[in-house]
């Protein structure tokens, strides 16, 4: 600690006297290459800084002296600059193995996709015929591909799945009564919760049954005349296992058109696929619930879907026109870029070969024998001794499947979380998982074309401190691990 003056007014006076101007530090760095604006910017904010401090007592005169003759303050602004021109949604390697990773995107689009917002970034169609010229609807594409594929007869895009369940809750319930089971009323990733999305649908909630079992009885006592609807919420970020039951989604159906109300059943996960991948059997997928019965089906665009995040309605025409014409739905619906991405993802669908150019369901198919020789590649590139390659567990992630390890293999270092803080520092950052004190990076989610950069960033890591400051430890940072695995 520094030795003050006795006159700490004066002391700080000589502190403040011996920072250079904002004028000289430009003048110092006008030759480097970086805009003008940002290098103010940083300068100023860093003087800022330095001028509170010396105020506080917390810096002294030595101290300025020092860092302000040497290279410490061109350095320090060097580093806040490099931060402030990063941008913050940029490209990451995901090895954690948890595929629709919430916090880093859920599901990377097919390489078609990557195209079509590239190309709609510009001018685009987007409400406008190319031929007649006459404006038309936004999602007129999309809804011919969601109809194509899946044989409902409607189809609506909006913001994401919460927004689609809402949107058809407030054109078709509003002021009456929705049946839903209690097992059912989940809380969704942000802490937002079933029964208030359905308050703010402006419908009256119902609840039936018990946490663990709930019979068709039940939501044959609670249907009366004010009843409207019958909900059903797929739990997919949690499992209730044990002594429990409820109605299958065709029973449920069956009660509905029996008793002149709706159905709609928030499907959740957006599988679009008849055939279940391995380790996900138990997943209900959207082909299954629409040829349940129900009147409407809801499912993100940015889970099993392997697309970008929207929410999709499907169902009856005359049913998903009524929620189309609700004037909530202009608040809802889609940009231009997410529309494309989403397009040219039902594209894969419909001409392509989904298991294999959807990143996620290839990820999500990915045989255990093939994630093993992955990262057994990956070994060989990081070429360090401590590298291993060992069984590991990964997840589908984002509430599909929750709970329910799929099986992999993984690289594990030594390092723990101050390796997982270097390897987000790189210049691609690597967000992987620890368990036993080993980071683990996961084969399942890592593509055959970036082994040799990931493997680049680890070895550089193993060979770089890692950056802390005065009063924090090298775990500072987000945590590595699976916790993802579940979140909705």
């Amino acid at each position: 600690m520094e030795t003050r003056n006795s006159d700490p007014a004066q002391e700080a006076l000589d502190a403040l006297r011996r920072l250079p101007s904002l004028d000289a530090v430009l003048r110092r760095h006008s030759a480097a290459a970086l805009p003008r604006p940002v290098l103010a910017r940083v300068a100023r904010g860093l003087l800022d800084e330095l001028r509170e401090q010396v105020r506080a007592g917390r810096l002294g005169a030595k101290a300025v002296e020092e860092l302000s003759a040497g290279d410490r303050l061109d350095t320090l602004l060097a580093e806040r600059c490099r931060a402030e021109l990063t941008p913050r949604h940029r490209r990451v390697f995901n090895a954690t193995g948890v595929v629709l990773h919430t916090g880093l995107g859920r599901a990377p689009l097919a390489d078609a996709a990557v195209q079509a917002v590239a190309e709609a970034a510009r001018y685009a169609v987007v409400e406008v015929d190319p031929i007649s010229a006459r404006r038309n609807q936004r999602e007129e594409a999309v809804a011919a591909l969601l109809t194509a594929l899946t044989g409902a007869g409607g189809a609506l895009v909006v913001n994401n799945c919460a927004a689609a369940v809402t949107l058809a809750l407030r054109a078709l319930a509003q002021d009456r009564a929705v049946v839903v089971s209690r097992g059912e009323l989940v809380e969704i990733g942000g802490g937002f919760r079933m029964p208030e999305v359905m308050a703010q649908a402006g419908c009256r909630m119902v609840e039936v049954g018990t946490t663990n079992r709930t019979h068709l009885r039940d939501y044959e006592r609670a249907i009366d005349a004010d009843t409207a609807l019958l909900l059903k919420v797929h739990p997919s970020n949690f499992r209730v296992t044990g002594f429990t039951s409820t109605p299958e989604l065709h029973e449920l159906a069956a009660l509905a058109r029996a008793r002149g109300i709706l159905a709609l059943d928030d499907q959740g996960s957006g599988y679009l696929l008849a055939e279940p991948l391995p380790g996900l059997a138990g997943e209900p997928t959207v082909p299954a619930s629409l040829g349940s019965g129900v009147h409407l089906v809801a499912f993100s665009g940015d889970k099993l879907l392997g697309g970008p995040q929207c929410g999709v309605l499907l169902g009856e025409a005359d049913l998903v026109a009524r929620v189309r014409a609700h004037p909530l739905y202009r608040a809802l619906r889609c940009d231009k870029l997410a529309l494309a991405a989403l397009e040219a993802t039902l594209r894969v669908y419909r001409d392509g070969e989904p298991l294999r150019d959807i990143p996620t369901l290839r990820a999500l198919a990915a045989a255990p024998g093939a994630l093993r020789a992955v990262a057994e590649d990956l070994q060989r590139r990081i070429a360090v001794p401590a590298a291993e390659v060992i069984a590991s567990e990964s997840f589908a992630g984002s509430g599909a499947n929750p709970a329910r390890p799929l099986p992999s293999f993984a690289v594990a270092l030594p390092g723990g979380e101050a390796l997982c803080a270097q390897l987000r520092c790189s210049a691609i950052p690597v967000f992987a998982r620890i368990a036993a004190d080993r980071v683990l990076l996961d084969a399942r989610t890592l593509l055959l074309e970036d082994l040799e950069a990931v493997a680049q960033s680890v070895r550089e890591a193993l060979r770089t401190p890692v950056p802390t400051s005065p009063g924090t430890d090298a775990s500072t940072g987000p945590r590595c691990d699976s916790s993802d695995a579940t979140s909705d």
